[in-house]
């Protein structure tokens, strides 16, 4: 026979046990409604992108409209810095979101999401992001810009068929990407293409598992006649960092020059553009700009790991 005490006992003890594993549910369940913050910052794109992108189609991006597409940058901003945790980076200035605009007309649509940083001076060392003493704009001479290797892939699974049917897209994996002009045309802006002139002999950081650089120029027509830029990237285990920036002096090949202008008044545009293009990779090594081209490209590297 059981005493009074002890069933009274055992029956609080199951009331405390079932009370207990009644709460754990309660935080499983709230923890598996929590989005991750990748996720969360993915759906709170979208969502900016659904409901601003019809606004823009109709012209009917009122003041309203515009308060919400400011607050939704800001969000973004917020959740994206709390997901990479970047420091700043001296001569840069402070962290912005490489996304500029929710509106799937605008030509810079779709580029990669992380944060970017751009240099506080220009090419001339003028202050950038003003008018210069020439009254023209100044560009930053470089950006850096961080994501993760996740957000990375799923930007790369959106772009699978980003250009049209024929024209060629962006390499389905990070590596093979960051190799492609094709990425960074449309993960930077799609103003203008980039073109690589040459791989750069860089040293890969100890804390990389994969690193590349690129002798570049930039062109919405034909190829231009001297690299002015240059692409580099780098792969941590939780990191991307990407940079671009212009280089001085730029390499130009006068012989190589020639050949185009050349081939050229025999109306051969494709070969000549392929000759100029050959023989520019072919000499481009031998030059002394092109050394002094890929120590500033490591230099940008370093400093877009933070080194």
């Amino acid at each position: 026979m059981i005493a009074p005490g002890m069933t009274i006992m055992k029956t609080a003890i199951s009331a405390v046990a079932c009370a207990a594993l009644a709460l754990m549910f309660a935080l499983a369940e709230a923890g598996a409604a929590q989005p991750a913050p990748e996720d969360r910052y993915i759906a709170t794109r979208d969502a900016a992108i659904a409901k601003l992108s019809p606004l823009y189609d109709a012209g009917a991006l009122d003041d309203a409209a515009t308060a919400a597409e400011a607050a939704a940058f800001a969000d973004l901003l917020a959740q994206m810095t709390a997901i990479l945790g970047e420091p700043a980076r001296k001569g840069f200035g402070p962290a912005r979101l490489n996304i500029d605009t929710f509106y799937k007309g605008d030509e810079g649509f779709g580029t990669l999401d992380g944060l970017r940083f751009d240099a506080e001076l220009g090419r001339n060392g003028e202050k950038a992001g003003a008018n210069g003493a020439d009254g023209k704009y100044v560009e930053p001479k470089a950006h850096i810009i961080v994501t993760t290797p996740t957000l990375f892939e799923r930007w790369l699974l959106a772009h699978k068929d980003w250009w049209d049917k024929g024209a060629r897209n962006v390499p389905q994996r990070i590596g093979s990407a960051l190799k492609d002009a094709s990425f960074y045309t449309q993960a930077i802006s799609s103003d203008a293409a980039v073109i690589n002139f040459s791989l750069l002999p860089m040293a890969k950081p100890d804390s990389a598992t994969f690193s590349y650089g690129i002798l570049a120029g930039r062109t919405q027509s034909d190829i231009p006649d001297a690299a002015d830029q240059v692409f580099v990237s780098a792969l941590t285990d939780g990191k991307v960092y990407i940079a671009y920036g212009a280089i001085d002096p730029v390499v130009k090949i006068s012989e190589c020059s020639a050949i185009r202008a050349d081939d050229n008044k025999r109306d051969l545009r494709q070969q000549s553009e392929d000759a100029f293009m050959r023989c520019f990779t072919k000499r481009a090594p031998q030059q002394p700009s092109f050394a002094e081209a890929t120590r500033q490209a490591q230099a940008l590297l370093m400093a877009a790991m933070g080194k």
